[in-house]
């Protein structure tokens, strides 16, 4: 029998991974009901990392907690025996702000309470998906979440945000929560912008999140501040290590605070899913996002995944919503051919509107063309 594993990502703005790869193997299922189609969604890290260890077997646990400026928000988190999945874009993440954003005040404090969660409950062993966040403040939401309290020359705590830590003066460590001494953090993420300078949290993804020229000065001297009053409570200067500006500085922090290590995203999800387990017997992999082009090649989920086929000796195709990567590309990325929504409905609206559909008659087309010898190269 041949067996297909799907592997996709999510397509942004449209389906989430575990829609994408349900779609294509509905498609697959009934163009050739023989097919033995498993999936196997994935994230780089980013939005989507908790769904992907969900989708491989992971608990989901929920939790009520504040987004980027103190609203309500309940997200999820994942958890297999000790080990937790916390994803940063679920609680603080800069989609849940929309059009009202606010990069002098949005903080990191909503991240903290998930974390929080996670360590009374035992985990001892957190992997943080950052990317998407809406706050540059260095993780001092987070950290006050877990009960360092920041103050300024007055004594009095300091208020959330990232401007507000222009007035930091120093930081007390002695509340912070009891677990996490003996707790291992991972930051998924595939940055390596340092917290300052031109290359920095404030300089290169400042504007992102709302911050206008007296915005990113502003900014800047506050994490200036905020990596002095750190390194006087820590004793290490993580500043300028590469990927402690990922999340608007939430690696400096947790690198500086929680001891935290930083790891490439993919490889990250893809050891959490128990990926390679997954590729045995495999004869077919089918990986996918939204748009494949050049940026695909630098650490995005689908790349990471026709890697891990490749080593394998599986061979791999690609599903996207268009594509924008040449012949060459693709022999370098190890993909023998792609397959766009663009190809059958290039009006966008239309492909957005109707991608899952779509995505069957991709998987049902996959599996009656000549491509499918390729899953029989094993038989």
């Amino acid at each position: 029998m041949t067996h297909v594993l799907v592997a996709p990502d999510k397509f942004k703005g449209s389906l989430t991974a575990a829609e994408v790869a349900t779609a294509i193997a509905d498609g697959l299922t009934s163009g050739n009901p023989e097919w033995d189609v498993t999936c196997a969604p994935v994230a780089d890290g980013g939005d989507g990392t908790v769904a992907a260890a969900v989708a491989a077997g992971w608990s989901e646990i929920t939790v009520d907690t504040t987004g980027p400026t103190g609203q309500p928000v309940t997200t999820t988190y994942a958890v297999r025996g000790s080990a937790a999945v916390v994803e940063l874009a679920s609680a603080v993440g800069l989609t849940i702000l929309g059009d009202e954003l606010n990069p002098l005040g949005a903080s990191t404090f909503g991240l903290g309470t998930v974390i929080g969660h996670a360590l009374d409950h035992g985990a001892r062993e957190i992997i943080v998906g950052l990317g998407g966040s809406a706050s540059t403040d260095g993780a001092a939401g987070l950290l006050q979440a877990l009960g360092v309290r920041i103050l300024d020359s007055g004594g009095d705590v300091v208020a959330l945000g990232g401007g507000p830590l222009r007035s930091a003066r120093s930081v007390d460590l002695s509340g912070l929560h009891p677990a996490v001494r003996e707790t291992q953090f991972v930051l998924a993420c595939d940055v390596d912008n340092s917290l300052l300078g031109p290359h920095g949290a404030t300089a290169v993804y400042g504007p992102q999140k709302g911050a206008t020229g007296a915005d990113l000065v502003a900014l800047e001297d506050a994490m200036t501040q905020w990596a002095q009053v750190v390194r006087a409570a820590t004793g290490r200067d993580d500043s300028r290590t590469p990927g402690a500006g990922a999340a608007g500085g939430t690696a400096f922090g947790a690198m500086s605070v929680l001891g935290a290590t930083v790891r490439p995203g993919i490889e990250t999800v893809l050891e959490l899913i128990d990926f390679q387990r997954r590729l045995d017997g495999a004869d077919l992999v089918i990986i996918g996002e939204g748009s494949l082009d050049e940026q695909s090649l630098h650490g995005k989920a689908p790349i990471g995944v026709a890697n891990a086929a490749r080593s394998a000796g599986i061979p791999v195709l690609a599903v996207c919503g268009r594509n924008q990567l040449d012949a060459h590309h693709m022999e370098g990325a190890g993909i023998s051919a792609i397959y766009a929504l663009a190809d059958l409905e290039p009006d966008l609206h239309r492909s957005i509107a109707n991608a899952a559909e779509l995505l069957r008659t991709i998987g049902r087309a996959v599996s009656a063309s000549e491509l499918a010898t390729l899953s029989a190269q094993g038989e």
